[in-house]
């Protein structure tokens, strides 16, 4: 099976990623669609190591800067605010500290929802998911056509995310309730590991999509994406297949069929 080909929303356009490449395609004011790539030199090619189940998370994630996702606020506020709470139990610290970084995180998502300057934002991220879904799904990658596919995926970003902090409770469980001074550094030093460990749950629920007991699992994160994405026009998700087949171009995944269709495009 290939390797999983992964993106996100920017400004007015999409950026699809690969193993070897990633590409951006973006609507000029003209209505013209400009588009840049780059090659990807990733530590997962050049040693095993790095390509070893949770390790290659935290590699991939770095590469994106995701693993860095606003520490003070979802990792270290949150252990804080539990810290000052009259709380005795260790159970109970580690559960409360886990719902508040939740909350904290889904408020965060709803009140950005609200900006209207975001909409276009949410709806190319929402290309980007239909694109790759009808990519997953030998679908021919026409804006019509991709249109019919859903504008969620269990491999987001934002599921990603919730995932990390559900899955920060159980590995904080360990370190209980230390000091102040512990309590920060445990919550930043423990990121890449959990950050390793979510990505391989959405890496296999990306491949199990048809596991009805996993997708319930993986429920709230999929609910979660209804937050960060619009109903995309035919002109966004030409961009985002634009973004996508270059991609594919550069790392030879193309048909001679799909590269004709490209060309006559």
């Amino acid at each position: 099976m290939s390797a999983p080909i992964g993106g996100q929303a920017v400004l007015e356009g999409v950026m699809m990623r690969g193993p070897s490449a990633w590409a951006v395609a973006v609507r000029k004011r003209d209505g013209d669609i400009a588009q840049v790539n780059r090659s990807i030199s990733s530590p997962m090619a050049r040693h095993w190591i790095f390509r070893l189940p949770v390790i290659r998370g935290v590699v991939a994630l770095g590469e994106s800067l995701a693993i860095g996702f606003a520490i003070a606020l979802f990792k270290v506020t949150p252990a804080l605010i539990t810290n000052w709470l009259p709380i005795h139990t260790t159970e109970y610290f580690v559960v409360i500290e886990g719902l508040i970084r939740v909350a904290l995180f889904i408020a965060y998502l709803f009140l950005i929802s609200l900006l209207p300057d975001l909409k276009r934002v949410f709806q190319y991220h929402a290309a980007e998911h239909k694109a790759i879904n009808a990519y997953e799904a030998g679908e021919e990658l026409v804006p019509e056509r991709v249109q019919r596919f859903s504008l969620i995926h269990p491999r987001c970003g934002t599921a990603f995310l919730l995932w990390v902090m559900v899955i920060a409770i159980f590995v904080f469980a360990f370190f209980g309730r230390p000091d102040w001074y512990w309590l920060i550094a445990t919550r930043i030093l423990l990121l890449p590991v959990i950050a390793g460990l979510a990505y391989e749950l959405i890496r296999f629920a990306g491949k199990h999509t048809d596991n009805r007991i996993l997708m319930t699992l993986l429920a709230p994160g999929l609910w979660l994406q209804r937050l960060t994405t619009r109903q995309p026009t035919l002109d966004q998700i030409e961009v985002s297949i634009g973004a996508l087949r270059e991609v594919l171009q550069l790392e030879g995944r193309l048909s001679p069929e799909e590269r004709r269709v490209e060309v006559m495009a």
